[in-house]
């Protein structure tokens, strides 16, 4: 009982804290929105957010919301971050990039590089192309993480399309190691079909669901960097 009202007295407050600065986040840019996010809730948005997003924290947008640092350092992260998505949008045409509190999510569609025939992991040449573009941004900015999550569509088998999406992740995750990022700075996630982004009822939608999704996190270093910058 105890734990069961300590969870709703926190959602409670989340979404208190959330709807009270809705203003001033939609009116903020993404370094803004780092800071106002961590200032106002801190752990408690991290904690709760990071529980019930996606595949708990085993996802994308879990772990970069889990690992919110908030405060002013927060923001400091954030500005770094904001510049590294706008070097993605500029040398990646076609990447979906995504700021989300201090971290970035990226994701390739099945006409702008990182994607998958049906049934199929391999890193076809196109992909390839796109993957050393983002790999040289990676190791312009090396104080980062970088999380790899592999997705399928909905057709074929729960079982079968978790195993291929395992496939799909560890074939991205091999080639940034074999291309120089080191392996310290990557975790490798897969989730089969449990979260398309896309509807799966059209063949478009299942095209874009067979993907390989990025984060980019900051690393120990960073974090410590920024709380030294507002000391």
């Amino acid at each position: 009982m105890i734990k069961a009202n300590l969870k709703l007295t926190a959602i409670a407050l989340t979404t208190l804290i959330i709807l009270s600065s809705c203003d001033a986040v939609q009116n903020a840019n993404n370094t803004q929105k780092g800071a106002v996010i961590g200032t106002t809730t801190g752990a408690v948005l991290g904690g709760v957010i990071g529980n019930n997003v996606g595949n708990k924290e085993n996802s994308v947008l879990g772990a970069i919301i889990g690992g919110v640092v908030g405060g002013v350092a927060g923001g400091v992260i954030g500005k770094q971050m904001d510049k590294q998505a706008q070097k993605i949008e500029e040398e990646i045409p076609g990447a979906e990039v995504t700021r989300v509190g201090e971290g970035i999510d990226i994701i390739f569609d099945e006409t702008s590089g990182v994607y998958f025939d049906t049934n199929k992991s391999d890193i076809n040449a196109k992909s390839k192309e796109n993957l050393n573009k983002l790999i040289g941004i990676f190791k312009e900015y090396p104080d980062t993480n970088i999380i790899v999550d592999g997705h399928t569509d909905s057709s074929g088998d729960d079982a079968y399309n978790l195993e291929l999406s395992k496939k799909r992740a560890y074939a991205v995750t091999n080639y940034l190691i074999s291309q120089g990022i080191s392996k310290t700075r990557l975790t490798t996630y897969y989730h089969g079909e449990t979260l398309p982004k896309y509807d799966n009822s059209t063949a478009e939608g299942r095209a874009k669901n067979r993907r390989v999704e990025f984060g980019v996190m900051a690393n120990d270093k960073m974090i410590e960097d920024a709380k030294q910058k507002v000391d």
